[in-house]
């Protein structure tokens, strides 16, 4: 009723309009009145309230067959529109009008337009009951026919140069259920010489954005656009979708020029102002917003980013700058500004992940640190640990809205005051809960594990740090070639190890050691620099020799070092096993800060920045690589919001603590390199490959059975083959490489901008020719598929068993200069000196919690080779390769499975072993250790 008076009291007030306008609008008015009386009501029919649109076309539609399915309107009220189909100006590109003979044959081009519904959203605040449209006056615009105008642009310019435009406003016409979207359409009487139709251009009339799926035309052409159109109320500039068919710059219609480049401007922006949630800007900022100082001085964190710290470029926000630091950016509490196009959040399942992940860090974490009053408390038992998994942790019952969220992890009880926290048993402990102890599982983690990237060859002997002496101790390894010769006495010697590449290595030596006071001063963790030897054992496992843990001269005293060895005496076998975590703990931040961060999250945003500044959307290249750039910066924008900012989640759970993101920095400077960034190139770097025409990819691995390898390389191949095939298609001729303007502005901004701290660099590959095209761009596919599959989606299984993979190593090692009680609480009680050493009991919890949100997959992921695109199936060459790419893809489930049963490979097959899994291209949803996600989805 309050609709139907509104309506009333707007066309009280509407004196310019005709008789048969008003005559025509009141009827529709009318015939609201039963629908609305009915159970069933209109508002109903939209069951997340969907945006209410209805109607059908007023002055721009040129049949009444399209009317409304839902409220259709009688016969003799629809009148074709004299207007409809006309040629006009088009606000983009300074279009000028044409007129058109009264004469010119035109056929009328039937246009359908999809539009996706939003659904409600944690990450905005959004109630469940989704997002609706700006009240009447976007009614209105349905019941006018006016909910979008737009405009058809030739491929062709007419004989004065000028650009051919027909318009046509587009009405609302059914929301379908089984697919939920909704279906706007409209006419356009199209002249004979209009040409090929190339673009076309929108203007979204209601008050708020909405998220266009695709346009289609009944003359076969397509307009592909999955992206957000803004309101013109926000923004009078019309947005620019381009039909499937892909142009290289040099191949662009004339008609179409002007309109590629006015597009790709306005993305860029201006480096000036603060962003709005509606724009579509991409450009380049330093990390300078991961502190608070506001808040409080010690929430102070460097700018990363420059000279002092270098590190690649995020999407810039221009939200104004601290008070306290002029160089830090301030923060708020709702999600940072991400180019609308990239935010997800109100139409995809895909970003459940990251709805779950900013839900549990507002509201699971805080109820898990109101249950512990002192948050550095460990675990009494290791069956306190089991208890995770078997009985929960009892917390404060929180509201149904976040127990809907997290329904396998937060349960109610028949105490209406409290719930249950209880954790699904990780792989690793549900088949072996022993395995921890295990030596060979100790090393069979660097070729299977959560971080298979760190091991490297020994090449060189004696062991040297690069360090200053002066400052770090001595340089050399305190781990001696007769160590080694001990510990393989039975199968080789020393000599014979080196120089047959038996000898491999973690080593976070070096990279630790400047960070050992630092942490230490903190009083409530420790570090150590650290060396792990390994020898590859007969059988094609890795066999541990030797761990080294040192720290430099601190508070007064020596630099000290201690090298430990696999033991079966008691004490030197609890040492033994305490070393060990002091490793994993090192692996285990270096897993999370670099491997999964650094190198995929982070070093992939410039990459997707400088592919919207400066790949058209109709360049092949943008269409090859935006599937690998989905969701990605929403993603990287909640990380600095709640993961990787000061005090967030990282720096309570991982050793590094407020050092976390400086340690990342030095990584960066120090070994971070596109060129290595590719599966083979990295594998070469690490000494673990050679390259051998006659072996399998070309390759021959120093470490046969090497799961993360083998597998790997499958993925890497078939991303290789439809990069050739795809590139090979669109430059056939060198030269076309080297000429295209776009894809060389966006290579050097990629270089000098994005990760412009090593812009001089002398290994950054060249862009001249097809293969080095090739190159990069499977680089950049691995990366953001096969590389972030391999370090994310097994972290719940493979790291969720606090002591097979502790985060955190919080007491220094009982032999570095105990006190006399100290040293007898050791011998007494040396499985108590373990447990402390652990993460905290909070710090567990908060890492399960973690692990759970990361290693899930979302109802409707994107898999590597699972959909095609539009754009491809619109070129035969291209749709023949990607079926060909998606079938190489196909083949690797049985091929993982079969080598996942064969005994002969000892680190994927065996007693209690889980297997590796992670690169089979596809899996259901949830947690399951499988599956290759197109893009950094979570």
């Amino acid at each position: 009723m309050c609709l139907l008076l509104s309506f009333t009291h707007f066309f009280n007030h509407i004196d310019n309009l005709n008789e048969a306008n008003i005559t025509k609008t009141r009827v529709r008015v009318i015939m609201l009145k039963p629908q609305l009386k009915q159970s069933h009501s209109l508002l109903n029919v939209f069951p997340i309230q969907k945006p209410f649109i209805h109607g059908d076309s007023a002055n721009h539609s040129s049949s009444s067959a399209y009317a409304l399915t839902i409220l259709r309107q009688h016969t003799s009220f629809a009148k074709k529109s004299t207007t409809t189909g006309a040629r006009s100006t088009s606000i983009a590109g300074n279009i000028k009008a044409i007129s058109i003979p009264f004469l010119t044959k035109e056929t009328t081009v039937k246009c359908v337009i999809t539009i996706l519904p939003t659904i409600g959203s944690t990450l905005d605040g959004i109630s469940n009951a989704g997002v609706s449209l700006g009240g009447v006056t976007d009614v209105v615009s349905d019941l006018l026919g006016r909910s979008f105008l737009l405009e058809l642009v030739s491929n062709d310019l007419d004989s004065n140069g000028n650009q051919k435009t027909l318009r046509a406003y587009a009405r609302y016409e059914a929301l379908d259920f089984d697919i939920s979207i909704y279906t706007y359409k409209c006419n356009f009487d199209v002249p004979e010489d209009f040409g090929e139709i190339g673009a076309v251009l929108v203007e979204n009339e209601y008050s708020k954005k909405m998220f266009f799926k695709n346009i289609v035309l009944n003359n076969g052409v397509t307009f592909t656009c999955e992206s957000w159109v803004h309101s013109k109320n926000d923004n009078p500039d019309k947005r620019i979708f381009f039909a499937d068919k892909s142009y290289l710059p040099s191949e662009t219609p004339n008609g179409l020029k002007s309109l590629r480049e006015h597009d790709m401007e306005s993305l860029r922006g201006n480096g000036e102002g603060e962003r709005k949630s509606f724009e579509r800007i991409y450009d380049y900022d330093v990390y300078n917003d991961l502190g608070a100082p506001d808040e409080e001085l010690s929430l102070a964190r460097p700018v990363l980013g420059g000279e002092k710290h270098p590190y690649p470029r995020r999407c810039r926000t221009g939200r104004k700058m601290s008070s306290i630091d002029p160089l830090t950016e301030t923060r708020t509490a709702l999600p940072f500004y991400i180019p609308a196009d990239e935010d997800f959040s109100e139409i995809k399942q895909a970003t459940f992940g990251a709805k779950t992940l900013y839900t549990a860090l507002h509201a699971v974490v805080p109820l898990l640190e109101s249950v512990f009053t002192d948050t550095t408390e460990g675990f009494p038992l290791f069956t306190d640990i089991d208890m995770l998994f078997n009985q929960g942790v009892n917390v404060p019952a929180p509201d149904d809205g976040i127990l809907s969220v997290f329904p396998a992890l937060l349960k109610k009880t028949d105490d209406t005051k409290n719930a249950v926290i209880q954790f699904e048993t990780p792989e690793t402990m549900d088949r072996d809960r022993f395995s921890w102890l295990s030596d060979e599982e100790f090393c069979r983690q660097m070729l299977a594990g959560l971080n298979p990237c760190s091991i490297q060859l020994v090449s060189e002997w004696p062991l040297m740090s690069k360090l200053d002496p002066e400052i770090y101790g001595p340089a050399e390894s305190a781990i001696t070639k007769e160590i080694v010769e001990k510990e393989i006495k039975d199968f080789m010697t020393f000599d014979e190890a080196l120089a047959q590449k038996k000898l491999f290595m973690l080593d976070y030596h070096d990279l630790l050691l400047p960070y050992v006071n630092k942490l230490r001063d903190l009083k409530t963790t420790t570090l150590y620099g650290s060396r792990t030897l390994m020898f590859l054992h007969p059988d094609g496992t890795l066999k541990p020799i030797a761990i080294e843990l040192t720290h430099p001269p601190y508070d007064g005293k020596p630099a000290w070092k201690h090298v430990y060895t696999p033991a079966q005496v008691a004490t030197d076998l609890w040492l033994w096993r305490l070393a060990k975590a002091h490793v994993l703990a090192h692996d285990a931040g270096y897993h999370q800060l670099i491997s999964h961060w650094l190198r995929t999250h982070c070093a992939i945003e410039p990459y997707i920045i400088a592919t919207n500044r400066h790949l058209s959307q109709m360049h092949p290249m943008s269409r090859l690589l935006l599937p690998h750039c989905r969701y990605t910066m929403q993603i990287n924008s909640l990380a600095r919001l709640i993961l990787i900012n000061a005090g967030g989640i990282l720096e309570k759970i991982f050793f590094p603590d407020e050092y976390s993101m400086q340690l990342s920095s030095d990584v960066y400077d120090q070994l971070w390199r596109f060129d290595h960034e590719a599966l083979p190139a990295d594998l070469i770097n690490r000494g673990i490959a050679v390259e051998d025409p006659t072996a399998p990819h070309g390759l021959k691995l120093a470490i046969e059975d090497y799961p993360y390898a083998n597998d790997g390389l499958l993925i890497y191949d078939a991303i290789k083959q439809w990069a050739t095939s795809y590139v090979n298609h669109y430059y056939p001729q060198a030269n076309l490489v080297e000429s295209d303007e776009e894809l060389q502005a966006w290579w050097n901004d990629i270089r000098t901008v994005g990760h412009g701290d090593k812009k001089d660099e002398p290994w950054w590959p060249q862009l001249k020719t097809q293969d080095d095209l090739i190159g990069i761009v499977s680089t950049i596919m691995w990366v953001t598929a096969g590389q972030h599959s391999a370090v994310n989606f097994g972290q719940y299984d493979l790291g969720g068993y606090i002591p097979y993979r502790p985060t955190v190593a919080r007491t220094n090692m009982p032999n570095e200069d105990p006190t006399d009680e100290e040293w007898k609480s050791f011998i007494d009680r040396p499985e108590d000196a373990l447990l402390k050493c652990f993460p905290s009991q909070l710090q567990g919890i908060q890492m399960l919690v973690l692990y759970d949100i990361l290693s899930s997959h979302s109802p409707d992921e994107e898999y590597i080779g699972g959909n095609t695109n539009a754009t491809w199936e619109a070129e035969p060459t291209i749709k023949a390769a990607f079926e060909e790419f998606r079938g190489r893809l196909n083949e690797l489930e049985a091929i993982i499975d079969s080598r996942n049963t064969d005994p002969n490979l000892k680190n994927r097959c065996g007693a209690g072993l889980v297997p590796y899994q992670l690169f089979k291209p596809y899996s259901e949803s949830g947690v399951t250790g499988r599956g290759v996600a197109n893009s950094i989805s979570i």
